[in-house]
């Protein structure tokens, strides 16, 4: 029987503490079955208590999920330029491809849609816990102001290094609502439900049973998300663990046969990861897919190994220290691809 490492329950002390409102949700697949483990700064909680987490930026896993869908249907291609769907950008220009912005190589910078004092700001304020965040989403994009940045910051067609994109991302979910003719929000929310099944999964924060909290233990409340605020797509979906873990198993056992293209390699990232379509792949093995987020008070992440058949999620209404849930996160994973090697 399985047992979490201590290494990992380390990690999770380390992680919790001083953190009084903390309630950390740490997960894990094996064998198909799920287990679930919650945390505060004081040690395991009961478990049976279910808790809605926003999980930031494992939001740009689901829209490469849709994207993939769309094109395993035909409805359009990865390597389509936005220009072919936002029908008010410029004739005889260059603007990137799905593919280039499902992959972070467009071009576009880490700060957008924020000027980079706004982007200052935020970081400074998640690195020494006074930023304001209470019900208050820096992130907010309409189209006017989309097509804006689109405009003014024009791209070449070359090659460009990987550069991670809120701004890219946000672009592919504004076609594929195009493409539906519902809008992004209604179609991910729809695709959620009723092509994954997941009951506990949506965008916004309609149901969430959490705040989050900053540094200072101080009530960060959560972010408020709309349907047109655009930058959605990159990262307004708010989840539990179980249906992270139920998500994972459909990626594992690739019951949707169009997911298989976002766990293909398209890109390189860093000297430790590659690009497949909004997942990172472990670089020395790509059977190994994952992503971390952060709001403005909480953090997540989920990795899978495929061929093991293992996963593991950390959720917390904090936003940890540097890397906290990553940390927690691959050690719990390596501890179960070591456990399948027995």
């Amino acid at each position: 029987m399985f047992e979490i490492s201590d290494e990992t329950l380390r990690l999770i002390k380390r992680a919790s503490r001083g953190k009084k409102h903390l309630k950390l949700t740490v997960g894990y697949l094996i064998d198909n079955n799920p287990v679930i483990k919650i945390y505060n700064e004081h040690g395991e909680l009961d478990s049976s208590n279910k808790y809605y987490y926003e999980i930031g930026s494992i939001t740009k896993t689901f829209t490469a999920s849709l994207l993939s869908k769309y094109v395993f249907e035909n409805k359009l291609s990865i390597n389509d330029s936005i220009q072919k769907y936002i029908e008010e950008l410029k004739e005889h220009e260059y603007y990137p491809t799905l593919l280039r912005l499902a992959t972070h190589s467009s071009g576009y910078s880490q700060t957008l849609p924020l000027n980079k004092r706004e982007y200052l700001n935020i970081m400074f304020g998640l690195i020494f816990g006074n930023g304001d965040f209470n019900k208050n989403n820096p992130l907010n994009m309409d189209i006017n102001k989309m097509e804006m940045l689109i405009e003014k910051n024009k791209l070449k067609e070359v090659d460009y290094s990987w550069k991670y994109s809120n701004f890219g991302i946000s672009l592919i979910g504004y076609c594929l609502g195009i493409v539906s003719g519902r809008g992004y929000w209604d179609t991910m929310n729809d695709f959620l439900y009723n092509e994954l099944g997941l009951r506990d999964t949506y965008l916004g924060i309609s149901n969430n049973n959490l705040q989050g909290f900053n540094r200072k233990n101080i009530d960060c409340g959560n972010w408020e998300w709309n349907k047109e605020n655009l930058i959605s797509a990159a990262g307004a979906i708010s989840s539990t663990a179980d249906d992270l873990l139920q998500y994972a198993k459909i990626n594992i056992h690739e019951d949707k046969p169009y997911l298989s293209l976002c766990h293909k390699k398209h890109g390189n990232r860093t000297k430790k990861y590659d690009m497949g379509l909004g997942w990172l792949l472990l670089k020395n093995n790509n059977n190994v897919i994952l992503h971390g987020g952060g709001t403005g008070c909480f953090s997540s992440f989920l990795g899978i190994d495929k061929e093991k058949k293992v996963a593991s999620v950390v959720l917390a209404n904090y936003r940890l220290g540097r890397n906290d849930d990553e940390n927690i996160g691959i050690s719990l994973l390596e501890s179960l691809q070591k456990s399948n090697d027995i």
